[in-house]
């Protein structure tokens, strides 16, 4: 009998403040932002995405785009995505940042 895969892995997307766009790094990686569009950073995790963020918020294994920036999360972009195996959450997590920047998204990804 195939082992199932384990799926107990998530995306998430947290939504970073205004303050951000001000990181020459942050900017040059979004050169088609769209004025008025939000700040997010897309992360996978194998934790829950709330335990996850509070853990950036923390500074454990924080990004500090999260550390400084975060606001809160934003399930709506990712719920419908959860939970997946290992593989298709590194996966999922680049094609959401790819998604989010196509639609004018400012995208910080780890």
């Amino acid at each position: 009998m195939a082992r199932q895969p384990c799926l107990h892995y998530h995306v998430y997307v947290v939504e970073l403040g205004d303050a951000v766009w001000n990181n020459a790094r942050f900017r040059r990686c979004n050169p088609h932002y769209r004025l008025g569009m939000p700040f997010v950073y897309v992360g996978m995790t194998g934790l829950d995405p709330d335990l996850r963020f509070d853990k950036h918020k923390a500074g454990i294994q924080a990004s500090s785009f999260v550390r400084d920036h975060g606001i809160k999360l934003r399930p709506d972009l990712y719920e419908v995505y959860n939970p997946m195996p290992y593989q298709a959450a590194c996966e999922m997590e680049v094609e959401l940042g790819i998604a989010l920047r196509e639609r004018g998204y400012g995208v910080w990804q780890a």
